[in-house]
C-alpha cells in the first residue's frame, strides 16, 4: 500500500518476547520505527467554513397574529365577556345564542357564577388559538338577572363598611379598598393594601359569621389600588390603568434615562407612587431613535473635528459637540453631519438605582 498524506502503511506489531510482561487489554500496541505519523492536511487543502452545508433551521412556531389569520385552521364561534370596566376578556362559547355589544351573559367562572358584559359579539375564532377548554354561556342575562346585579352593588357598599369596622376592632394595619359579591352569593372578595403581612384569619371568622358565605381576603399592591379607585394623573386625565389597560406593563428606570427625563421621582412617577404606565407607550420611538443617533459620551467626528457628544435631543436629532480643539466652544450639529468613532453607553449608575428603587 502506498503512502500518502492521508494513509500510512499498516506494520505488524513486533511479538512480545518469553520474559515480557502480557499487555494490558485496551492498550496500545507500540509504534515501530517504520510507522510514519499521519500529516495534517495543508490549510488550503482543509474544508473551508463557508464550505461547510448549513444544517436546515426548524419551522418558527407560528404567532398568535398567523393563527388568526390562519384560513384552514378549525374555527369556533365566541363571544368576548369583560366582568369589570376595565379588565381583561374572557372568551365564552355562546352555545347559538346571538350577543350584541353591551348584553350582558351569565358564565360560570373559577370564582363562581358571575354576569358579564359582552364586548366582543359573536365572531368566528381559530380554535388554536383559544385556550381550551372553552367554557359555554349559561343564558343570556334577563331583567331579573340584571336587577340581582345591582342588588349586590348596593349590597357591596354595605359590606365595606362592614370590613372596616372589623379591621379596627381587631387593631389590623390593613387599608379596606374594594368588596366584590358574585352573582350567585357563593362569595365575597375583599380586597385590602397593607405593608406587611397580616394575620386576618380572625377576622375571616367573623366576616364569615356575618354573611354566611366563603369569604377571600387577597391583598393587593399600590398599582392595583389605583386602578380599582381611580383618579385623576398629573396630566388632567383619568388613570390609564382604570381607563382602558387591562394589564400592567412592565416599565424601568432606564426608559425614563432612555427618553431623557429628568430622574425626580415627583417628575416620572404616579399617584401610585410608582413609575408612570404611559413611558411604555413611546419607549419604541425611542429606542429606533437611540439605533440612528449618537448617544451622550460618543466619540464622533465633524467638519470641525473630532469631539464628545455632550447633549443629544433624540427628537429633533440635534448634537452638541465638545471639540478637542475648541472644547470651550460647544458645536451643535445634526446627526447625519457626524460619523461616530465609539458610540457611548446609556446606564442607570448605583446611586440612581438606589433613590428609585422604590419606584419600580
Amino acid at each position: 500500500m502506498e503512502n500518502n498524506d492521508y494513509f500510512t502503511e499498516k506494520i505488524a506489531p513486533k511479538k512480545q518476547s518469553e520474559n515480557s510482561a502480557p499487555e494490558k487489554s485496551g492498550a496500545r500496541p507500540p509504534r515501530s520505527e517504520n510507522t510514519e505519523r499521519r500529516k495534517r492536511p495543508e490549510r488550503s487543502e482543509r474544508p473551508r467554513k463557508k464550505d461547510v452545508p448549513h444544517k436546515p433551521k426548524q419551522e418558527e412556531t407560528p404567532s398568535f397574529a398567523a393563527a388568526v389569520n390562519a384560513d384552514d385552521s378549525p374555527k369556533v364561534e365566541i363571544i368576548g365577556v369583560r366582568f369589570n370596566d376595565v379588565g381583561k376578556v374572557y372568551y365564552f362559547a355562546p352555545c347559538g345564542e346571538k350577543f350584541e355589544r353591551g348584553e350582558r351573559a351569565i358564565v360560570e367562572t373559577a370564582r363562581g357564577v358571575e354576569c358579564g358584559e359582552v364586548v366582543l359579539p359573536n365572531r368566528e375564532f381559530p380554535q388554536k388559538a383559544l385556550v381550551s377548554p372553552l367554557k359555554s354561556i349559561i343564558r343570556k342575562a334577563t331583567e331579573a338577572d340584571i336587577k340581582q346585579v345591582e342588588q349586590n352593588r348596593e349590597k357591596e357598599g354595605e359590606i365595606i363598611q362592614t370590613f372596616a369596622e372589623k379591621i379596627r376592632e381587631h387593631g389590623l394595619d390593613m387599608k379596606p379598598i374594594e368588596v366584590e359579591y358574585t352573582f350567585d352569593g357563593s362569595k365575597i372578595m375583599f380586597y385590602f393594601t397593607s405593608d406587611g403581612r397580616v394575620d386576618f384569619r380572625d377576622l375571616v371568622k367573623d366576616l364569615a359569621f356575618i354573611y354566611r358565605t366563603r369569604i377571600e381576603l387577597r391583598q393587593i399592591g399600590v398599582r392595583d389600588e389605583a386602578k380599582m379607585l381611580g383618579g385623576l394623573g398629573i396630566c388632567g386625565r383619568p388613570f390609564c390603568c382604570s381607563s382602558f389597560l387591562g394589564d400592567f406593563h412592565p416599565v424601568s428606570i432606564k426608559m425614563a434615562k432612555e427618553q431623557s427625563l429628568s430622574l425626580n421621582p415627583t417628575k416620572i412617577s404616579g399617584t401610585c407612587g410608582r413609575l408612570m404606565c404611559c413611558l411604555k407607550y413611546e419607549q419604541n420611538c425611542y429606542e429606533d431613535f437611540l439605533r440612528t443617533t449618537p448617544k451622550t459620551g460618543a466619540y464622533v467626528e465633524t467638519s470641525e473635528g473630532r469631539g464628545t457628544v455632550t447633549e443629544v435631543n433624540l427628537l429633533t436629532g440635534i448634537l452638541k459637540v465638545k471639540l478637542d480643539k475648541k472644547p470651550d466652544v460647544p458645536l451643535t450639529v445634526n446627526k447625519e453631519e457626524v460619523k461616530v468613532i465609539k458610540d457611548g453607553k446609556i446606564q442607570v449608575n448605583r446611586d440612581e438605582i438606589k433613590a428609585l428603587k422604590d419606584l419600580e
